[in-house]
């Protein structure tokens, strides 16, 4: 019962989802652009700084993490390289596709039926709190995830166009896979859970976006301390903290279910 209820939920969500236009269009084109927005950093970044961005401490430091995981980038020419480092970045860059997408979508959900009116006859369903709230996270999460799939098949099939072709080999690393299979997914139900939170604690979506801030910083910085060689993820590291953050999950559901108050948050939109 539990199933069924959680899908006539996904169904309900995507229903509107799919029959707003702004709603496409984000789902669509926004991934498309962070995509393009990366190819052309990799592009400014060799064309301009090149084999010369080496001798920068910060991209050193990265570079030496790189060939210790991936040996044969050590035979590369310095440009190319650089070229491979920061095309590796796609990996964590393409987390911020479904933080951007639950900005926009998960933050609405509750909100918007706050003000149509439609969340009292929602409430009095049978439906479980756990259930309604699952529901709404993964009717914006699995598009994003698969949107973020596929950003992830153009985005090499942009790089072999270009003619980088023979450098992927060195960027689908074991770490590559983790990220987008795991990572991923699990960064994804995270940023809806929030954002669905957000959307059940606030007046307005505005208010509710704010706490998706929670997910995007950490992504930023980690984007950073990687491309600037603070750390980076091995194979070990990159599972233990995608299982880390599945647990997060559970526990960002359970909170969920715990702050969202039926009756007071009718009683309190009305």
């Amino acid at each position: 019962m539990s199933r069924k209820r959680i899908i006539n939920v996904l169904l309900k969500e995507w229903q509107f989802l799919f029959t707003d236009i702004n709603s496409i269009l984000l789902v669509t084109l926004l991934p498309l652009l962070i995509v393009g927005q990366l190819i052309v950093y990799v592009w400014l970044g060799v064309t301009f700084a090149g084999e010369a961005a080496l001798n920068i401490g910060i991209f050193q430091n990265a570079l030496a993490n790189l060939q210790r995981a991936t040996p044969i980038v050590a035979t590369l020419s310095g440009g190319e390289q650089f070229q491979v480092l920061l095309l590796s970045q796609f990996n964590l860059f393409m987390l911020l596709i479904p933080l951007m997408i639950s900005i926009s979508v998960a933050t609405f959900s509750i909100v918007d039926e706050k003000l149509s009116g439609s969340l009292e006859a929602l409430l009095a369903t049978p439906v479980k709190t756990w259930e309604l709230l699952l529901g709404k996270a993964l009717a914006g999460a699995i598009p994003a995830l698969i949107v973020t799939w596929i950003c992830a098949g153009v985005f090499l099939l942009i790089v072999n166009i270009m003619g980088w072709g023979y450098l992927i080999s060195m960027v689908m690393t074991p770490v590559w896979f983790i990220s987008l299979f795991l990572f991923v997914p699990t960064i994804t139900v995270l940023s809806f859970l929030l954002g669905v939170i957000g959307s059940s604690r606030a007046k307005d979506a505005k208010d509710a976006q704010n706490l998706i801030v929670f997910v995007v910083l950490p992504v930023l910085a980690l984007i950073a301390i990687q491309v600037t060689g603070v750390i980076w993820l091995t194979t070990i590291s990159a599972l233990l903290l995608a299982i880390g953050i599945a647990v997060v999950d559970v526990i960002v559901l359970r909170i969920a279910v715990r702050l969202f108050q039926r009756e007071s948050i009718i009683v309190g939109w009305r």
